[in-house]
């Protein structure tokens, strides 16, 4: 219990706050309450809010958070129907039939935006994020490697899956907890993603997929799906080797369609078998919510599909979590039916500028270089100059969380771990006001950076950030 000395020397419990203890006699808080075991008693639910929000006070203001992808800012009207929509249980469909048809109007949605061949309805499902839809794209290449090469596997051979160093580590999870060898291409000089080259090099007869990503973590770049899809057609003309591809577009699924509809990265590449996308990031959607589609009845075998009856009706499913939160769906919803193409277009657009002239803006202060520019994903990545040497990248990102900024700053994987960088990631909320306060909090450090002596912060204080 936290004590204080009080007028004659004697310890005394510390009240919370006044205005929650004597001056409130209904709260019922006289102590500080223990946060590592349960209260002996309830407390109201105005007293146990307040503190909650005092605690939360201490977290980053979302919108200045530059590290996340997740959407951090929707309008008033979505976040009162997800609200309403709290109490739903997704896979309770025959009890709310309403929020099901949302689901699958969404994925039939996104099936035609992403080109997914015939004229039936798509097949997918929404989880909880990406890292789940990607577990279930690289389930279904393993499932249907195995049925290829059932003598093979059952002798011994052991399944891979090739992708870049740079792909989220959801990737690698599924290689541990599925039993199949991750062959990571590592970086080399300024390729900071998977090439088509060595994609296809990396491949062999047990390779179940390849993973090429549409809008890198790193660095916000797309790596060459199209490119990679014709470097497996011609290993597959010399070997007989079938690789097929799983597009990891948690951020780019819902940029590409928009701005270039002209890039050919979805289904209309013969080889791409399923993709996923984060419907909480470009999607503009809160989290948790993600798409996985596949091509067709064959991308995704039958069997890995369960069908239960006990909860009224009968539900197919094919999700590593059972119940899940209807609202984010009906959030989704929403968005699609708010925006349509016009609006995600328009929504888009304009973040790819503000990345763009933050970018500029940032490589004009004349410290700074930049690796990418914000014009695939409205993302960039940008280090020190080979001249500056009296401060670090992870000297700016400590110095900018002074105003309120969250910058991360980080070495890149295998084998450039050499190379530190910061990343901004452009949300819809983050405005060109915001760009420019944020240049000039940046402009204000600089002289103070410069007079170090030396970097005071290396890798080992690297901040974090998420796919």
């Amino acid at each position: 219990m936290a004590s204080e000395t009080g007028e004659h020397g004697r310890r005394r419990p510390i009240w919370v706050n006044p205005l929650l203890g004597e001056a409130d006699p209904v709260s019922g808080v006289k102590r500080v309450l223990p946060r590592h075991t349960l209260p002996d008693g309830p407390t109201t639910p105005s007293t146990a809010s307040r503190l909650i929000r005092d605690e939360l006070m201490l977290d980053v203001n979302p919108r200045l958070n530059l590290a996340t992808f997740v959407t951090t800012w929707m309008e008033p009207e979505a976040r009162a129907l997800m609200g309403d929509a709290a109490d739903r249980n997704l896979v309770d469909r025959d009890e709310y039939p309403a929020t099901a048809d949302m689901e699958q109007r969404c994925i039939a949605m996104l099936g035609r935006l992403w080109n997914v061949p015939g004229q039936g309805h798509p097949i997918g499902t929404s989880t909880v994020g990406s890292s789940e839809a990607c577990m279930l794209g690289g389930i279904a290449l393993k499932r249907r490697w195995t049925r290829r090469n059932a003598v093979r596997y059952a002798a011994g051979a052991r399944p891979n899956l090739v992708m870049g160093a740079n792909a989220q580590v959801c990737w690698k999870k599924f290689c541990n907890y599925w039993d199949v060898d991750a062959r990571v291409v590592p970086m080399e000089g300024d390729r900071f993603h998977l090439g088509a080259e060595q994609a296809a090099e990396a491949c062999d007869e047990n390779t179940i997929g390849v993973v090429a990503i549409l809008g890198s973590t790193m660095d916000g770049s797309y790596e060459p799906v199209a490119d990679i899809c014709l470097a497996l057609d011609a290993l597959q003309e010399r070997t007989g080797w079938y690789v097929p591809v799983h597009v990891d577009a948690a951020s780019g699924g819902m940029i590409a369609p928009f701005l270039e509809p002209e890039l050919e990265w979805d289904f209309r590449q013969a080889r791409v078998a399923s993709i996923n996308t984060s419907g909480h990031k470009y999607g503009l959607v809160y989290p948790g919510i993600a798409w996985v589609i596949w091509r067709d009845g064959d991308a995704l075998p039958e069997d890995l599909v369960e069908r239960v009856n006990y909860l009224g009706g009968d539900v197919p499913t094919f999700t590593l979590n059972f119940s899940r939160p209807g609202a984010p769906v009906i959030a989704q919803y929403y968005n699609f039916l708010r925006l349509g193409h016009q609006g995600y277009r328009a929504v888009q657009g304009v973040l790819r500028e503000v990345a763009m002239y933050l970018a500029g803006q940032i490589e004009a202060l004349g410290c700074f270089r930049l690796l990418t520019r914000g014009d695939q994903l409205p993302v960039f990545a940008f280090t020190t100059t080979d001249d500056v040497t009296q401060f670090s990248v992870f000297d700016v990102s400590r110095r900018l969380r002074e105003f309120g900024w969250l910058m991360p700053a980080y070495t890149f994987p295998a084998n450039r771990q050499d190379l530190g960088v910061l990343r901004v990631v452009c949300r819809n909320g983050f405005s060109f006001d915001l760009a420019d306060r944020l240049v000039e909090d940046l402009r204000s450090l600089l002289p103070w950076l410069q007079r170090q002596p030396a970097p005071f912060h290396g890798p080992a204080d690297a901040t974090s950030f998420h796919h």
